[in-house]
């Protein structure tokens, strides 16, 4: 019983249970928004869906509106989600910036005072 408390109330799992939870709601604005975008293109297209597009009797319709309906998504994602987190996520935690850790430049510190032999003696 210890062990599948431990598993339930590990940080991890209640963590990613809350990510699914967030992702399952934010899903329905992506759904809207793309839904709104493809009904702006349908308007300018002059046809609001092309699932009924069949020229030679081919079902391109739906490989189109999957097309269209992919890339619009792939474009919400990027300018709306990834590109404002990616500005965030610098400005509140910025990246360190180009350089050596302190604990590898200690590191190489002492290396090359025991290749020079002069290190403190005991």
């Amino acid at each position: 019983m210890a062990g599948f408390k431990n598993f339930v109330l590990r940080g991890n799992l209640v963590e990613l249970a809350v990510a699914l939870i967030m992702a399952l709601a934010f899903t329905a604005v992506v759904t809207a928004t793309v839904d709104l975008f493809m009904g702006v293109i349908g308007k300018i297209g002059g046809q609001p869906n092309f699932a009924g597009w069949r020229p030679g009797g081919l079902p391109l319709g739906a490989f189109v509106s999957a097309v269209i309906s992919f890339v619009v998504l792939s474009a919400v994602v990027y300018f709306f989600i990834v590109t404002p987190y990616t500005a965030a996520k610098e400005r509140f935690f910025p990246s360190e910036e180009a350089g050596t850790p302190a604990d590898v430049a200690l590191l190489q510190e002492i290396r090359d005072l025991l290749a020079s032999g002069s290190g403190p003696r005991a």
